[in-house]
C-alpha cells in the first residue's frame, strides 16, 4: 500500500478543492467516503497510529461547513439508494478497540459531536489484553451514541479458516456482543481486510447488513454492500494531502468486476471492471499497483476497462488502484486488495 499510494502521489497532480458550478449543484448523493484509525498518539506502532497532531488537522478539517460527518447507518441508507446524504459525506470508523480510542479520541468526538463507528473483536476485550479498552468502557461509548460493529473473535486470518471456523468466529463473538452490550452488531469489519467469498456469505448469513475491507476508494452501491472501501490513515499516510483527496474524492460506480473472488490462484490477476453510464465525462483512468509492479490500462470500447500487471504480487496482499478525474478537480477512487494464495 505504502509504494502504491507514494506512486499515486508522484502522478497525481496537485488538487485545489475549490468548487466550480457543477459540484455546487450537487446536494443529494449515494455514496461516502469511510476513514479509518487504530491507534491515537502512539508513536510505538506508526503503521497503524494517527500522530495527535495529525488527527487534530483531520478533525478541524471535517468541521468546516463543507463537510458532512454522519454515523454510519446514514450512510448505509445512503449507499442503497433510500435516503440521499450530502455531497462531501464522511463516517469515521476505527479499528480495534484499542485504549487510546478511549482516552485520547473519544474526549475530541464528544466535544465536536462527532459520530463514529468502532470495530471490535471480542477475544481482546474478554482477555483484558493490555491496551485494548474494557466492555465497560464499551457500554460507555454505546450509551452516548456510538455504533459498535463486529471484527470477530479473535480477529483471525478469515480466508485461511474451515468453514466450520468461520462460523464460530461469527457466531461466538455475536454472543458475547449480546451479552455484553445488549444486541449483536450489524455492521462487519474484515480482520486485515482479507475476505474471500464464502466468508462474504458467512457474514451475510449471521445478519450483518454491510462489511468493510481496508481498500481505498469512495462507498457506493455499484460495489456490493460487503465489499465496501475505507480510506486508512496512519502517520505515514495521514497527512493533509492524502486526507483531503479521501475527504473530498468521488465514486467511481462499476459493473462486471473481475476476478469476482479477491483470494487470487492466479498471479497476477487479469482485473478489469466496466464503467457505469452514470459517470460525465469519462476522463482517463489509470490504475496503480504496490510491490513496484507497473501496470498496463486498457479502454476496450466505451466503458470496459482491463488492468495488467508487468509481474506477480509477492505473497501476502496486493492492491489495485484506479483513479479517474472527476468534477471540480476532484479525483474518483476505486481500490482493490487481493489475497495471494
Amino acid at each position: 500500500m505504502n509504494l502504491l499510494l507514494a506512486c499515486l502521489f508522484l502522478i497525481i497532480p496537485a488538487i485545489s478543492y475549490s468548487q466550480t458550478k457543477e459540484t455546487k449543484k450537487i446536494s443529494n448523493v449515494n455514496y461516502v467516503s469511510f476513514i479509518m484509525y487504530h491507534r491515537f498518539g502512539d508513536s510505538r506502532y506508526p503503521s497503524t497510529n494517527i500522530t495527535k497532531k495529525q488527527f487534530l488537522e483531520h478533525i478541524n478539517e471535517l468541521l468546516k461547513p463543507k463537510y458532512n460527518v454522519i454515523n454510519i447507518e446514514k450512510a448505509l441508507l445512503a449507499i442503497k439508494n433510500i435516503k440521499p446524504v450530502k455531497d462531501k459525506s464522511v463516517v469515521i470508523t476505527i479499528d480495534d478497540a484499542y485504549s487510546s480510542v478511549y482516552r485520547y479520541a473519544w474526549p475530541i468526538f464528544k466535544k465536536y459531536n462527532l459520530p463514529f463507528t468502532l470495530f471490535i473483536s471480542t477475544d481482546v476485550i474478554d482477555n483484558k489484553t493490555p491496551g485494548y479498552m474494557s466492555w465497560e468502557e464499551i457500554r460507555t461509548l454505546r450509551d452516548h451514541g456510538v455504533t459498535i460493529g463486529s471484527q470477530t473473535k479473535s480477529h483471525p486470518h478469515m480466508f485461511k479458516l474451515s468453514e466450520e471456523k468461520i462460523i464460530k468466529e461469527l457466531s461466538i463473538s455475536n454472543k458475547r456482543f449480546i451479552d455484553e452490550i445488549g444486541s449483536a452488531p450489524k455492521i462487519f469489519a474484515y480482520p486485515y481486510g482479507e475476505y474471500n467469498l464464502e466468508v462474504l456469505e458467512q457474514v451475510k448469513l449471521h445478519g450483518f447488513v454491510a462489511a468493510f475491507g481496508q481498500h481505498s476508494g469512495v462507498a457506493h452501491k455499484s460495489l456490493g454492500m460487503y465489499e465496501l472501501p475505507r480510506f486508512a490513515m496512519n502517520e505515514k499516510y495521514g497527512d493533509m494531502d492524502r486526507f483531503l483527496l479521501a475527504v473530498n474524492a468521488l465514486p467511481m460506480p462499476i459493473s462486471d468486476l473481475s476476478p469476482k473472488n479477491p483470494l487470487i490462484s492466479i498471479n497476477p490477476p487479469a482485473y478489469g471492471f466496466t464503467l457505469s453510464d452514470e459517470i460525465e465525462p469519462k476522463n482517463a483512468v489509470r490504475c496503480f499497483a504496490n510491490n513496484g509492479l507497473k501496470t498496463d490500462t486498457k479502454r476496450l470500447g466505451k466503458n470496459r476497462i482491463e488492468v495488467r500487471l508487468s509481474g506477480p504480487f509477492s505473497k501476502g496482499r496486493g492492491r489495485i488502484n484506479c483513479t479517474m478525474a472527476g468534477n471540480g478537480d476532484r479525483w474518483r477512487w476505486l481500490g482493490r486488495q487481493f489475497i495471494i494464495n
